[in-house]
């Protein structure tokens, strides 16, 4: 006997329609559509953090402090990318029914929509939508080398400790374009000292001085900026961030600061990143580079096929240009492009459920 179908499911092709029907709607509609991921469950050492029965269970992990909080930002480009994601989150989870995740989407989608297709793929989850007003930001937005990286969404790390609920102490962001390969209880629980704001895999060989024009470096006053810290690049993709502290030093502020400067004098060429190095670089808890193989999608030119940096992975970060869905479906993956690959949800036209 076939299955009668989903009510979440049919929302999501009910949505699919209307969205294609109307020319009123803001945002793209979403046209693809994706399987139904596996349930994955809690080992019996993971902790009990709401009683099965306990009607508001779902707000009440939302606001645990013993549940690993996961950030991520949810538009129509990346969906793709954000539903292989929150699939390798669960799939390596020890925990995985103790994992709330806050999605962050610009304030002009529809997040009804958005909300369905993630719940028709994980009816289990623990989430919730969080609109984001991009127009603040956007006036603070300087054209950068890659017009993707000019999305006022892409800025919303920055504004998480105001979005998010007060009672969300501690959260792990992550971009949309990347897959675990471990557990991320593992990586939620670094320590972060006494007095650090975040934590991220750092790279002390690159050279720091290329993230800033000279005219940044040519200013003593500017360049003072970094005296009495040693600086490295930190990939903002990946990021243990204690949004207490960030609160309390009121760092959303400090970054805004610099983008202000930067739309006056320009000291910078790449998206949202200079300003978070301009704030935290050398100020930050190192996290193994195992967390953060980024580089993969190449550079922001090109998108040429890199490989892995030496040593372990937990976290593979198809950061730069190239993305693997979009090489996959041009028929022109990268080798690790096939990493990615099991964790694709896109139901294709030839896999019908019977």
């Amino acid at each position: 006997m076939s299955k009668p179908p989903r009510f979440d499911l049919l929302l999501v092709l009910l949505f699919t329609v209307i969205a294609l029907a109307s020319n009123s709607l803001t945002a793209t509609p979403i046209t693809q559509q994706f399987k139904e991921a596996p349930q994955f469950y809690n080992s019996p050492d993971c902790a009990v953090l709401v009683d099965e029965d306990e009607s508001d269970g779902e707000s009440s992990i939302l606001c645990s402090d013993q549940a690993v909080h996961v950030a991520m930002t949810l538009d129509t480009a990346y969906i793709r990318g954000s539903m292989a994601a929150i699939l390798s989150v669960l799939q390596h989870s020890s925990c995985p029914q103790n994992i709330a995740f806050h999605f962050v989407a610009s304030a002009t989608a529809n997040a009804t929509f958005l909300r369905a297709t993630i719940s028709s793929s994980f009816p289990y989850l623990n989430f919730r939508v969080y609109p984001f007003d991009g127009s603040s930001v956007s006036r603070l937005i300087s054209t950068s080398i890659r017009s993707a990286l000019d999305c006022p969404l892409n800025y919303a790390r920055s504004y998480l400790a105001n979005l998010l609920p007060p009672c969300v102490r501690r959260v792990v962001y992550l971009d949309s374009d990347l897959v675990l390969v471990d557990d991320i209880a593992k990586l939620a629980a670094t320590p972060l000292g006494d007095d650090p704001v975040l934590a991220a895999p750092e790279h002390c060989n690159a050279n720091f001085t290329t993230y800033f024009t000279p005219t940044f470096w040519s200013n003593p006053s500017l360049s003072l900026t970094f005296a009495n810290r040693k600086p490295c690049y930190f990939n903002t993709g990946v990021m243990v961030i204690d949004l207490d502290r960030w609160r309390e030093g009121d760092y959303t502020t400090k970054i805004e600061e610099w983008m202000e400067l930067q739309k006056r004098i320009r000291i910078y060429e790449l998206g949202s990143l200079p300003p978070f190095l301009l704030v935290f670089a050398g100020n930050i808890v190192p996290v193994d580079h195992r967390w953060n193989q980024h580089g993969l999608g190449g550079d922001n030119f090109r998108g040429l096929c890199r490989d892995l940096h030496p040593g372990p992975v937990s976290l593979l970060h198809w950061s730069g240009k190239g993305k693997p869905w979009a090489r996959l479906d041009a028929n022109r993956p990268c080798p690790l492009d096939a990493l990615w690959a099991p964790y694709d949800l896109l139901e294709t036209p030839f896999a019908l459920d019977s």
